[in-house]
């Protein structure tokens, strides 16, 4: 008759300190071995995860416990890197299907949901923040930094979530020997101090505004000098720029717009409002519409072109 496997306590709460996910070798330093693990996971109670590594429950392991997994199963000094860092790093919201895994000392073979990449030394920062450990914040973003359009997306994430600042990431763009879109970067990073968020605003500051030589508006900043209370103010000419994202709002968001926009009408403001495919598609067409108002509200300058403003009908 089998006798039932209880593992000690000590393993338990390591196991816990893990999200559920331990060793091989782990529970056989604690009293557990090769056998009791092939036992318990004939029973059920155990789950194997990969080559020597366990969920020690008998569910369907979390995904926080596949990336410890993976990170166990490189062995020391390996950390989470790639989408999952920046999840970790709650830099998004989704949970990547592959887990990215650096190996400091060798070449593991990648199978899903583990990606494994060996990393050379000197790359990166030595931290390895939090558990289970990872890139840090500032390295997360530039490793994600692959193109323009996700450089944009990763530096306006990570300042908008204030996750690290515009001169942390300058940092560690100069600790960076070989860097794409090191310009781009550069330029962005300065765009975010002057208060630009969200890759729209930045793309709004970018192609719309200072494209089109409209004079400089304030961001996030409201009427009154409270925090945060419109994406771009022209306070001088009356005017307030809004920008609504790649879904705009709905709902209580909707209802909130509106209210806004009413208090600013009261208060003498005037708001245009601009989604991502008018900011992204149409730049040309929303600096002519700003350069008017702005002109009819007391702007004296006019508005300059760029190399697409031939496309805008006149």
């Amino acid at each position: 008759m089998n006798q039932t496997i209880d593992p000690p306590s000590l393993l338990l709460r390591l196991a816990a300190a893990q999200d559920g996910v331990l060793t091989a070798a782990q529970a056989a330093e604690l009293g557990v071995g090769r056998h009791s693990i092939a036992r318990l996971v004939r029973s059920g109670r155990w789950r194997r995860l990969g080559p020597s590594v366990f969920f020690v429950h008998d569910v369907d392991p979390p995904w926080i416990a596949l990336v410890w997994a993976g990170v166990l199963r490189a062995g020391p000094a390996a950390r989470v890197g790639g989408l999952a860092a920046a999840r970790l790093h709650e830099l998004c919201d989704d949970e990547p299907e592959l887990i990215t895994i650096l190996v400091p000392r060798r070449q593991l073979t990648s199978r899903p949901p583990w990606d494994f990449h060996r990393e050379h030394p000197g790359v990166r920062s030595p931290r390895s923040p939090g558990n289970p450990p990872r890139l840090t914040v500032e390295d997360t973003v530039l490793d994600l930094c692959t193109d323009p359009s996700a450089t944009v997306q990763w530096v306006t994430a990570a300042v908008q979530r204030r996750r690290t600042s515009p001169a942390r990431l300058r940092e560690a763009v100069e600790g960076r020997a070989q860097l794409p879109h090191r310009r781009l970067l550069a330029e962005l990073l300065a765009d975010t101090r002057e208060g630009a968020e969200s890759p729209l605003e930045v793309r709004y500051l970018r192609e719309v505004e200072r494209a089109h030589g409209l004079p400089r508006g304030r961001r996030q900043v409201g009427r009154h000098g409270r925090r945060a209370c419109h994406d771009v103010g022209y306070r001088e000419f009356g005017l307030i720029v809004e920008l609504d994202g790649l879904h705009g709002h709905e709902g209580a968001g909707r209802f909130r717009d509106m209210s806004r926009d009413n208090a600013a009408l009261i208060d003498g403001y005037v708001t245009l409002r601009y989604g991502w495919a008018d900011v992204t598609e149409r730049p040309c067409e929303v600096a002519i519409q700003v350069a008017d108002l702005l002109i009819r509200r007391g702007w004296t300058g006019l508005p300059s072109g760029c190399a697409h403003c031939r496309r805008v009908p006149r």
